[in-house]
């Protein structure tokens, strides 16, 4: 069996690049909310980030505060569950499944894996411990069996150094085989992590607005300064990514308008 990367969107949401970038010209810009799905040539099926929650959020002030921020458009085709089924996939043979971070369009789709292995960093686990407006976590998308789910939690102690094409990375071999790589990528939230896929694609989450606008993150405006992690570790990864772009690796954001459903053509 060949090994598979597919992308596939679950919602999208629009902002201002303007208004986020300084010398970026104003102009609204759709940004899907991509879904990843590795299928490993032994049968393994992991999910990189499962997309905006369809139907109503239960999620109070919080939810509207964010939504007002960062409005989503979803509907019922977007699920993430329908989204698999429609390629015949059946999400109950997703065996695992990566958060890059915990923001609404990238775990309103957990409530659809309940029998998966959730693969967290030691970050996330203090955002959920502690959440706050400031982290965009909204407690109410998590299901209620989501905090005895199987799980596998990062600390720092998980990760290596490893150098890619000349660009060193902190990564966790996630099956000891080097086709799955779980790669440290500070800033953007506490614990952000990406995954390097058969050393060919990274999937870098919100590392990056997305892929065109690496570059532009050292540009990034106060506001958006702010609501970052860390700022000062966001700018300094995406050099990172902008060296491993250099270097020949394919970079995808979570937020690329991806034409093509398979990655690893």
């Amino acid at each position: 069996m060949t090994a598979r990367l597919r992308h596939y969107v679950c919602g999208s949401t629009s902002h201002d690049i303007g208004a986020m970038f300084h010398g970026a010209s104003h102009g609204v810009r759709e940004f899907p909310s991509g879904v990843f799905l590795y299928d490993g040539a032994d049968g393994r099926r992991v999910l990189f980030d499962t997309g905006y929650a369809t139907g109503e959020w239960h999620t109070g002030w919080r939810g509207a505060v964010y939504r007002r921020l960062l409005p989503p458009s979803v509907d019922d085709a977007d699920d993430v569950a329908a989204r698999l089924r429609a390629d015949g996939i059946d999400p109950a043979s997703v065996s695992h499944v990566v958060l890059s971070h915990l923001h609404p369009d990238h775990v309103g789709g957990v409530r659809r894996f309940p029998d998966a292995t959730f693969i967290l960093s030691a970050g996330h686990e203090r955002t959920l411990s502690a959440p706050r407006l400031r982290t965009g976590v909204l407690p109410g998308l998590f299901p209620e069996w989501f905090p005895g789910a199987s799980r596998g939690v990062l600390d720092v102690d998980a990760f290596s150094t490893v150098e890619i094409r000349g660009v060193a990375l902190r990564v966790h071999d996630l099956f000891g085989d080097g086709s799955y790589l779980v790669v440290d990528l500070p800033g953007h939230a506490d614990g952000h992590l990406g995954a390097l896929i058969e050393h060919r694609v990274l999937l870098a989450g919100d590392a990056a607005w997305g892929t065109d606008l690496i570059e532009a993150t050292e540009g990034l405006k106060t506001l958006p300064r702010l609501v970052q992690h860390d700022a000062d570790r966001y700018a300094a990864t995406a050099r990172v990514l902008g060296g491993l772009v250099s270097a020949g690796i394919r970079v995808v954001c979570s937020h690329d308008p991806l034409g093509a459903k398979e990655l690893l053509d």
